[in-house]
């Protein structure tokens, strides 16, 4: 074999040995007696397939303070100042961002990344640019890119022309940002014309849904009848979801039932949701992080993002996804020791859900040879120390290896 990776410990506890062979997971088993290339004695230490970074904006990160910083913190603000500052984009200043990003990310264990991509500026300049960094980065990291209207649908003249030229030069799936649009109506109709052009391209659906506190925004409904009506469900996911957390219980029981049969996945993104929502709010203030927790108790697939990394909506930011699931642990009060592993899968087997690539992801035998190993013996001690990644494989190579933080005392 390529490599051989000893003492192994699984995210369920089991200690085994991990061949790999010609990029494909080629065995696990308790004490593998075959000999390989290269071995890795790995000493207990957490093996998980890779973390999964579902929402991303590429296109943005690193731009934080450019042209001027959000002092508001509030995500209209945020908006503004993208506006402006997209107006210089350029392949080279997209792509050049983007990569460096993707570094970040994948040093910290992630090696599959759903960016959103905006469409709204006329020459589809960040769209052609990730395009370009989806194809150039594809032996080490897999991104799939989203045709993200920033302005609506329907907020300028020409918005759906450039919605389908983004979607007929390659994006993966269509987005949307219904409660961004100039009425409730014209929401409503970009949430059918999605459906519309996903099943006319074949393709994913990934909305910007309810973004906002406001609990009369119930564009979720919209999507979730959608879904239920067009049979698409696992293929549909709406991102945030904010106002879900406002909306009254009476309410919010009777979406759950519908939600439920929507079989849709959902995306919380909660450094973001808790830094931007609640804004206007005195005290007490919303979290601004939707229903995590009661989402996953109702078996529906949630998974995490990052969102932001260093950009007009969030001048912090390191890509790592530990950082994510720390924060959903404390802000949805997953506390318990089942929850804080949920918020775990959240990062990894859920986030493959939501991106539709169960059959080329996880730790089996015949998978492509893509996993992490973590200075942590479980998935708790990961999320509770933030621990460091310390090797990462792609496609059976070794990627990246980092030695941990030594602190010697004096």
């Amino acid at each position: 074999m390529d490599f051989i990776l000893r003492e192994c410990r699984l995210p369920g506890g089991e200690l085994v040995d991990i061949g790999l062979e010609q990029g494909v997971i080629e065995a696990i088993e308790p004490c593998l007696e075959t000999k390989a290339a290269q071995t890795i004695d790995v000493g207990g230490q957490l093996v998980s397939p890779p973390f999964v970074e579902s929402h991303i904006h590429l296109d943005s990160a690193l731009t934080a303070g450019q042209p001027r910083w959000n002092q508001s913190g509030t995500l209209f603000e945020g908006i503004e100042i993208w506006r402006d500052r997209k107006q210089s984009l350029t392949l080279e200043d997209v792509k050049e961002r983007a990569i460096a990003t993707l570094k970040l990310q994948a040093q910290q264990g992630v090696l599959f990344v759903r960016t959103h991509a905006d469409v709204s500026e006329t020459n589809l300049v960040a769209l052609k640019a990730l395009l370009q960094v989806r194809e150039a980065v594809k032996d080490w990291i897999t991104v799939q890119v989203v045709a993200f209207p920033q302005d609506g649908l329907y907020g300028s003249p020409g918005n759906l022309e450039l919605m389908a030229e983004a979607l007929k030069l390659g994006a993966d799936a269509v987005g949307g940002i219904p409660h961004y649009e100039m009425t409730r109506e014209d929401g409503v109709q970009s949430v059918h014309r999605i459906f519309e052009l996903a099943q006319q391209y074949d393709r994913l659906i990934d909305i910007h849904c309810d973004e906002i506190d406001d609990d009369q925004s119930r564009f979720l409904e919209v999507v979730a009848a959608c879904a239920v009506r067009s049979g698409l469900g696992p293929r549909v996911t709406a991102s945030h979801t904010t106002a879900f957390a406002s909306y009254n219980n009476a309410y919010a029981f009777k979406l759950m039932g519908l939600l439920s049969r929507s079989n849709i996945n959902f995306i919380a993104n909660p450094l973001i949701n808790i830094t931007l929502q609640g804004r206007t709010d005195t005290y007490p203030k919303r979290r601004g992080v939707t229903r995590v927790k009661e989402l996953w108790q109702q078996g529906l697939n949630v998974s995490l993002g990052h969102d932001c990394i260093r950009d007009p909506w969030y001048s912090l930011g390191t890509g790592n996804m530990l950082d994510v699931a720390a924060m959903a642990v404390h802000v949805c009060q997953m506390t318990g020791q089942s929850e804080i592993a949920a918020c775990y899968d959240m990062i990894t087997t859920n986030g493959a859900k939501t991106l539709a690539i169960q059959d080329r992801y996880g730790l089996e035998v015949g998978k492509p040879a893509s996993l992490i190993v973590l200075d942590a013996d479980s998935p708790y001690e990961a999320i509770r120390r933030r621990a460091a990644v310390t090797h990462v494989f792609s496609h059976g190579k070794l990627l990246v290896e980092t030695k941990p933080a030594e602190v010697k005392w004096a």
